[in-house]
Formats: C-alpha cells, sequence, structure tokens
C-alpha cells in the first residue's frame, strides 16, 4: 500500500496518530507492546517536533478527542489502516490496537479484521488503475454498517 499522501492529507493521518496515542497514554497502564506498535507507527511516519506544532499538540497534555461524526470516525480507521499498512507487514498487535480503537469509535470489535480480510483479498486483476485503499476503506465501512 505505500503510497505518498499529498502535504495535507499526511498533516491528517498524524493528528489521528496523536489521537489514538491519546487514547492508549490516558489508560492508567498501558501494555509495553502497545506502546511499542504506537512508537512503531510514529517512527514510520517520520514524526518531528514540528508536526507537534502543526497539529497544536502539546504530549504533557495529550488528550483523546472522540470523533463525533461518522465521517470523521471512517477517516480514522483508514488513517490507522494506513498507518498499519506504511512498512507493507500487518503485525498481531497492530491488529489488536486497531480493534481497540475501533471500538472506541463504536465499531464492531471484529471489523478490523473483517476489513483486512476484504483488503488483503481483493482480486487486483478485477480493477483497473491503481489500487485506492481510502475509497476500499470506506466503501467496505459502510456495506457493513458501522
Amino acid at each position: 500500500m505505500k503510497r505518498h499522501l499529498n502535504k495535507d492529507h499526511l498533516v491528517s493521518v498524524k493528528k489521528s496518530y496523536f489521537n489514538i496515542l491519546a487514547l492508549f497514554l490516558h489508560e492508567d497502564k498501558m501494555e509495553s507492546r502497545y506502546l511499542r506498535c504506537l512508537l512503531k507507527w510514529g517512527f514510520q511516519l517520520n514524526l518531528s517536533p514540528e508536526d507537534l506544532r502543526t497539529a497544536n499538540i502539546d504530549l504533557s497534555s495529550l488528550s483523546y478527542l472522540h470523533p463525533s461524526e461518522t465521517v470523521q470516525k471512517l477517516e480514522a480507521i483508514y488513517h490507522l489502516v494506513y498507518m498499519i499498512y506504511l512498512d507493507e507487514v500487518v503485525e498481531d498487535i497492530e491488529l489488536e490496537v486497531a480493534t481497540i480503537f475501533a471500538q472506541t469509535l463504536g465499531f464492531k470489535p471484529n471489523i478490523v479484521s473483517e476489513l483486512f480480510k476484504s483488503i488483503a483479498t481483493r482480486d487486483t486483476d478485477e480493477h483497473e488503475g491503481p489500487r485506492n485503499v481510502h475509497d476500499e476503506v470506506l466503501d467496505f465501512l459502510k456495506l457493513n454498517e458501522v
């Protein structure tokens, strides 16, 4: 899925990352494997102090903001899928973190694994042109009544 995002879209993905990070950081106790997963995504996104300034984020007061609209929730899931596919490898811990986040957004627990199965088993021969994972994610989630 390695795909280059335009600058605005990348900023949006990074904001989603910070929101996911905030969700896990506010737990009383975060498992180290979750932290490793979140750090991996941060490194893969090439986060910098400038990203914190651009997103207007102070790590000491980072707080989770629950998306209120369905479209925002769908975008958050797409950003999550994008982060998972940055290294083109889907690890079990990434699916676990994604499932926790999806449930927080109000999705069914199995929606993430079903989404990844859908993406992984898509027959690329039946579609011409470059793969649009963004549209695939949104179509899948709309079809599965999230």
